[in-house]
């Protein structure tokens, strides 16, 4: 055999390159078998894993691909193996669409030709240039899948302490995920045994003493930032807590819509021991969630909250075992993201001014906003599915 291969093969493979870069869902039906199977490497930061059948191959593995990455596979050779498959080899170049670096990785596709349809692609190529393009992030990872912006802390060997760079990088993503429309829901949690210790003490007891308050007002301009973002945003944000929640840090959790933590996770403050007064939006969430008298005894005793204490008092919204946290935070915020996204926008905000609102305007606001929504897809279809008694598949629009 000269490694060349006969037209048909390699034709439809070109034709399938050409569709996925086009967006061509017509060409893609008629390349691709129903009962295809796609493989994507391990390591891929969005898509990667087996697909079983044409529409999960779509929907789940370049679809994926295509919602993290601006990207085209180039083929340059094809060529025909003994066993019947086509061996195409080439580069994938683009960039990712959360920031990071451009891509350029080079791939190997297997490819079985049957009855003159594709029915298997197997992929392989460099993750790492991938994972490089997929996040501008050096102490975060986010991946946006089905709706889930799913964002972790990821400085596990420092506590996930905030940092300047965790500051910056939480703004960015914040603002990322308030630009992309397909975001229904925030799940937050930590990489390693805890969400965060809070600020960075080690940055900070490591900075002389006439630099630190410019320090911490570059870090906690951008920390501030992000949570405004995350409050403002139409998706709800869930948090997931194990080992503790501590100082600026707790402050995500008093933003997030949803609370569960587990049973050994621990709450505090901690500023009167630092000498310092708070951030993170502490001194205005807390007296909300908890009461007045009660935040003031967590900021003058440096009052530590166990798990049961913090959902006792209103901080949380359940407390279970430390290796269910993960399960119950993904499936809550999976049943936040099925529903009506602009509706929860709407809800969010009225909650939040609601303190400092006097009724008529919260009444206004309440009539505005509902009107607005009311001209949603989401609207027309949970009316509807209420009326015909079935459940509605909200879309997020």
């Amino acid at each position: 055999m000269d490694g060349t291969v006969t037209a048909a093969p390699a034709e439809l493979a070109r034709r399938l390159y050409d569709a996925l870069a086009g967006g061509d869902a017509e060409t893609l039906d008629a390349l691709v078998d129903p009962a295809f199977v796609g493989v994507l490497a391990d390591g891929m930061p969005d898509g990667a894993g087996t697909h079983d059948g044409a529409e999960a191959m779509r929907r789940d593995g370049w679809g994926a691909i295509g919602r993290g990455f601006r990207a085209r596979a180039e083929p340059e050779r094809f060529l025909e193996l003994a066993d019947g498959r086509l061996l195409v080899t080439g580069r994938y170049t683009g960039s990712g669409r959360r920031g990071g670096t451009t891509l350029d990785a080079a791939f190997a596709h297997l490819l079985t030709v049957d009855g003159g349809r594709i029915t298997h692609l197997e992929q392989y190529t460099d993750t790492a240039r991938w994972r490089d393009a997929a996040s501008p992030f050096t102490t975060l990872t986010l991946t946006i899948t089905d709706g889930v912006a799913d964002l972790r802390l990821n400085r596990p060997d420092d506590g996930n302490a905030i940092d300047v760079a965790m500051a910056r990088d939480l703004r960015e993503a914040a603002t990322l995920i308030a630009e992309d429309d397909s975001v229904r829901v925030v799940l937050l949690r930590g990489n390693g045994p805890m969400l965060t210790a809070g600020g960075d003490i080690g940055l900070m007891s490591g900075t002389a003493h006439a630099e630190l308050p410019t320090l911490l007002r570059r870090m906690i301009d951008d920390y501030h930032l992000a949570l405004e973002r995350f409050a403002a945003i139409d998706a709800p944000l869930v948090v997931g807590v194990r080992g503790a929640a501590a100082g600026g840090g707790l402050g995500l959790v008093c933003t997030a819509d949803y609370a569960v933590a587990a049973t050994d996770a621990v709450f505090a403050v901690g500023y009167g021991r630092l000498g310092l007064t708070a951030d993170g939006g502490n001194t205005w969430y807390l007296p909300r969630l908890v009461g007045m008298r009660r935040a003031q005894e967590m900021f003058l005793l440096n009052r530590r909250l166990t798990a049961d204490e913090a959902l006792e008092w209103g901080l949380l919204n359940r407390v279970v075992p430390a290796d269910d946290v993960d399960t119950e935070a993904e499936a809550v915020a999976r049943t936040i993201a099925a529903g009506p996204t602009r509706a929860f926008g709407g809800m969010r905000r009225l909650l939040r001014t609601s303190y400092e609102t006097p009724l008529g305007e919260q009444l206004h606001a309440e009539k505005t906003a509902i009107v607005d929504v009311a001209a949603t897809d989401d609207a027309a279809e949970g009316i509807a599915a209420f009326a015909q008694r079935r459940r509605p598949g909200f879309t997020g629009r």
